[in-house]
């Protein structure tokens, strides 16, 4: 991505009160980088501009950060170990990469049904040198670990998200899905197991747009 924009992301970190390094944040532009080069032959994104990617793309899912990081930091983790979290249909890595720089303390397991979508970010870890970045290539009704937060952005409607991923969802775990404008008709959808606990507003530096962050959990 054109170092020109790096004053801008920078600024949108400081917006956002994120406390990354100057490490992580090399590591964001280079995955930036990647994503306008693999774009090309993949097709990961519809986005093409770089000045659109680090608004829609990059800043978007950093705007998610700390609303996921509080709720991290409540979690019981084994020491050594880093909580796993599964974004479903993170396609070119959004937010699954951010996710991963900004919280080494996050194990990011990006599942798609495009393989060469799940590829790239296998490559994605090998070139940034994550180890907390997994690629899987799979369904996400198929998969056999259980994990304790199931993220999403802008994949499918809530009902389909917590249904198909309902299998993954570890006991008292949460559904994390990022959104534009507040869905209404989507929570009316909700089946009665499946119960929304908090919805958070976003604002994203740069872009005028609604955003906002559902958590579910399944009722009790």
């Amino acid at each position: 991505m054109s170092e020109a924009l790096r004053p801008q992301l920078e600024a949108g970190i400081k917006t956002l009160k994120l406390d990354l390094s100057v490490a992580q944040i090399d590591l964001l532009m280079n995955f930036m980088d990647l994503l306008q080069k693999w774009n090309k032959v993949y097709n990961l994104t519809s986005v093409r501009d770089p000045q659109e990617m680090l608004t829609h793309h990059l800043l978007d899912s950093l705007a998610a950060v700390p609303a996921l990081l509080r709720h991290v930091n409540t979690l019981p983790v084994e020491e050594g170990k880093r909580l796993p979290l599964l974004d479903v249909g993170s396609g070119g890595g959004l937010p699954g990469v951010v996710f991963a720089i900004c919280c080494p303390q996050i194990d990011v397991n990006c599942v798609d049904t495009v393989g060469k979508k799940a590829a790239f970010i296998q490559q994605v870890a090998a070139s940034l040198r994550l180890p907390n970045l997994h690629g899987i290539h799979d369904r996400v009704e198929n998969l056999k670990t259980l994990y304790p937060v199931i993220s999403c952005r802008a994949f499918a409607s809530l009902v389909d998200f917590t249904t198909w991923s309902r299998k993954a969802l570890a006991e008292n775990g949460i559904w994390f899905a990022m959104k534009g404008k507040h869905p209404d008709d989507e929570i009316a959808a909700l089946p009665a197991d499946v119960q929304v606990f908090h919805v958070e507003q976003l604002e994203v530096p740069g872009l005028d747009a609604e955003r906002c962050v559902i958590w579910l959990r399944t009722a009790a």
